[in-house]
């Protein structure tokens, strides 16, 4: 609020002064007026992504005039169509210039305040690279909400009104199950906004040049110096390649699985086929697949296994294992050990 009565304050003092400069004229105080909340209005487009664009654009067309028309005060002497070719020129690169510094240079870099000045007034004592951009991906994990209360990622969480978008029409899907993720992308959201321990913030900044929305979160990523937390192993090795850190949710997981070593026997029940002969596949509690050589036979029982070798990829870790030493004798015998009761 403190910076509309700035705002307001210039626009009095701007009447004020042609109405005491002029003695009191009406239409140069009424002038002064109009131009005073020209430039409050300008300087509120610069916030709205697409008009800040346009008014870029203009800035940077009338300092290009400018400055060819000072070139050509000083070589006067030159041919009209020389100068007009030189006029034109230099009016489309001031155009393109400003159109690019507009999109480039962060012009309200901290989010969720009325504007640049009280964005600057809130987080002076906030550290750098504070933000955190969320991906659609992990929204419709879920898995942020856990993380995040935790405490485990510090900053504020930065939703673009893109993403939302993305997330809007997966919910609005014919598929029921694309449709199920979209309306749980929005119930974690819901519930990230109503924790009082995190800072939510949904950012109106727009990529319009930009058509893909991993293109889009990086760029802002760029802008804001911000980092992107995805579970998308391919947005964060672009992310990566233009200097922008990632954090994946999936390598988190893969991180804090428990540590399995050679000869440790676990127990698992084994659910499917492997890709080789004779292999038996289950998972632990965590979701970690184990692989169980000469396990086939055994599908759909649980058995006490012996840990060969653990292997990390980016897709999540495998744990290689084959069947403990009687292990199969003992239940074998079990079932063929004759029916008897006692009385």
């Amino acid at each position: 609020m403190q910076v509309w009565g700035i705002r307001l304050f210039f626009i009095v003092a701007s009447a004020a002064s042609c109405y005491i400069i002029y003695d009191g004229a009406p239409l140069v105080t009424l002038i002064g007026l109009i131009a005073s909340l020209l430039l409050v209005g300008a300087e509120l487009c610069l916030q709205v992504s697409i008009l800040r664009g346009v008014i870029a654009s203009l800035i940077g067309l009338s300092i290009g005039l400018l400055i060819s028309i000072g070139i050509l005060h000083l070589f006067s002497q030159l041919d009209n169509n020389l100068k007009v070719i030189i006029a034109l020129g230099i009016s489309y690169i001031g155009l393109v210039t400003g159109y690019r510094l507009s999109i480039t240079i962060p012009l309200s870099p901290v989010l969720g305040s009325d504007s640049p000045a009280e964005n600057a007034e809130g987080t002076a004592g906030k550290a750098k690279n504070n933000f955190k951009i969320l991906d659609t991906s992990v929204i419709i994990d879920g898995r942020i909400l856990e993380i995040c209360q935790t405490k485990f990622i510090e900053g504020t969480l930065v939703i673009p009104r893109f993403v939302l978008n993305e997330l809007q029409h997966i919910a609005d899907s014919t598929e029921p199950l694309r449709r199920n993720k979209g309306r749980r992308g929005f119930d974690i959201l819901r519930a990230l906004q109503n924790n009082p321990a995190l800072e939510v913030e949904i950012t109106e900044e727009e990529v319009p040049h930009l058509p893909e929305v991993d293109a889009k979160l990086v760029h802002l990523a760029q802008k804001l110096d911000a980092t992107i937390i995805t579970n998308d192993l391919n947005l964060n090795k672009v992310a990566e390649l233009q200097n922008v850190k990632g954090l994946n949710i999936n390598e988190l997981s893969n991180a804090v699985r428990p540590v399995v070593i050679a000869g440790e026997v676990i127990q698992v029940l084994l659910l499917k086929e492997g890709k080789e002969p004779n292999q038996g596949v289950g998972y632990l509690d965590d979701g970690t697949m184990v692989i169980v050589e000469e396990g086939k036979p055994y599908i759909g029982q649980t058995l006490n296994v012996e840990v060969t070798q653990m292997l990390r990829t980016s897709a999540g870790q495998m744990i290689f294992t084959r069947i403990k030493e009687n292990e199969v004798d003992i239940d074998e015998q079990q079932d063929m050990r004759p029916y008897s009761r006692s009385w």
